[in-house]
């Protein structure tokens, strides 16, 4: 099944529900975000799931911050994984979930700028954070993030799980499960504090992921960070590091841009 394929069942699905998922991203208070669950047919998201990549064929990213395996490179794996990937970039997804979210001028991000697909096996994590403010050129806010999960039997007490800090990270996370064939779209701004629970299952947690960018600011200010960090309730001495870190790469990025620096985490055509 090619992009258009999938792209075309997504946006029936998304039409499909598109009262209740407006309700549930403009939901006042907290994170922005909405989820929709049996996305694509059963057959397809095993399929998709069945065509990950070994995780030795991707990028391992260890450190205070995070530990998962990442990849951009679609073309080194199956095809329908760049299929999957792109099918969300398509113009009638895009145009769809515009219209959910009221997100303006949106544009999918091609270079998969920290997109792409990962993998978590047991033990893996991504502590609280907010998302690097821009894309790789610091020209386009990022606007949203969107989560698709395809691992089968997938349960909250697995760990693995996207975590929203309505109240910042001192507050306390609320959970979505990384369940099978489910959609999760949220907001990327200045407050959409977010973390993936450690992995506690034998498994691995598979997760196809999309941004996509705009050049008008989420909430109509101008504003930089870099990808910003804290540590988790009670991890005192990791989060005054992380803290300073994330103070000092926004200090580069703001007065070097991206002279010294460059994600590695895109897709090379």
């Amino acid at each position: 099944m090619n992009r258009q394929e999938i792209s075309r069942i997504v946006v029936e699905r998304l039409q499909s529900r598109f009262d209740e998922l407006v309700d549930q991203f403009r939901h006042p208070g907290r994170v922005q975000s909405c989820l929709i669950d049996d996305l694509l047919p059963n057959e397809l998201a095993h399929e998709i799931h069945g065509r990950f990549p070994e995780k030795g064929r991707m990028s391992f990213k260890n450190s205070i911050k995070e530990r998962k395996y990442v990849s951009a490179q679609m073309n080194a794996h199956d095809r329908l994984m760049e299929e999957v990937v792109f099918a969300f970039q398509m113009p009638d997804v895009v145009a769809a979930i515009s219209a959910i979210t009221g997100a303006r001028e949106l544009e999918p991000d091609v270079d998969l700028y920290a997109g792409g697909i990962s993998a978590m096996p047991k033990g893996s994590y991504l502590k609280p954070h907010l998302d690097n403010s821009h894309d790789g050129q610091g020209e386009r806010y990022r606007a949203l993030n969107l989560l698709y999960y395809v691992t089968p039997a997938w349960r909250e007490e697995f760990g693995g799980n996207l975590e929203l800090w309505d109240e910042g990270p001192r507050g306390a996370p609320r959970t979505i499960t990384s369940r099978f064939n489910r959609l999760v779209i949220m907001a990327t701004n200045r407050t959409s504090w977010h973390s993936v629970s450690t992995v506690l299952h034998d498994g691995i947690r598979c997760c196809v992921s999309n941004y996509y960018f705009s050049k008008v600011s989420p909430d109509e200010q101008d504003y930089f960070h870099a990808t910003s960090f804290r540590g988790r309730p009670g991890e005192i001495g990791g989060d005054l590091v992380m803290r300073a870190d994330n103070a000092l790469r926004t200090a580069i990025l703001k007065t070097t841009g991206n002279l010294f620096y460059k994600n590695p985490h895109v897709y090379k055509r």
